[in-house]
């Protein structure tokens, strides 16, 4: 079974899978997050499949090939709310790490408002027709033996937008948590 550990950089706790989420979408993002690591074990299985079969057995295997891509956006596009509440996302730590956890909560709540809630707006709008479109004509792989899941492949990525956006609300009232504590400084 395969144990997904996260680490809080910020506060130097290493955090058991089975730690009490805080809210219920902590407890989804979680669940997400478990979800998605098996991709990873299942990717690695059919790529030596496709491997064997190609140079052993000299054929191919489109389907295989093209579901490591569709495991392989899951991982990516699905785990980066994963990331964002795990604090493991890409962070220009200068000035950070040596600031209060007020300032810190200033720079999160700030950072997600001017940065992370539009990105994922201009990403949900701007994918919405493509996704439509293709959901419309149900579009399958143009590669003869393909999979014919292109749509929800496509689905990806306003899902992405959407669950980003959901934790970025969710890491805002945390910091807006820390701001309105007394004492703080």
């Amino acid at each position: 079974m395969i144990t997904l550990h996260v680490f809080d950089k910020n506060r130097g706790i290493l955090m058991p899978s089975d730690a009490p989420p805080a809210s219920t979408l902590d407890q989804g993002i979680v669940w997400l997050g478990r979800t998605v690591s098996w991709c990873v074990p299942i990717m690695a299985l059919l790529v030596l499949v496709i491997v064997v079969l190609r140079y052993g057995f000299n054929t191919g295997a489109i389907a295989a090939q093209e579901t490591v891509q569709y495991l392989h956006a899951a991982i990516f596009m699905l785990g980066a709310a994963v990331a964002l509440q795990a604090d493991q996302h890409v962070r220009v730590d200068i000035f950070y790490r040596r600031f209060s956890e007020r300032q810190q909560a200033w720079v999160n709540g700030l950072g997600h408002v001017v940065f992370t809630l539009p990105l994922c707006g201009l990403i949900g709008w701007g994918s919405w027709d493509y996704v439509i479109d293709s959901w419309s004509a149900r579009e399958a792989s143009p590669e003869p033996g393909g999979l014919p899941f292109v749509y929800l492949l496509k689905t990806l990525i306003p899902a992405m937008a959407l669950l980003l956006a959901l934790q970025a609300l969710a890491q805002i009232a945390r910091a807006l948590t820390i701001l309105r504590q007394r004492g703080s400084a």
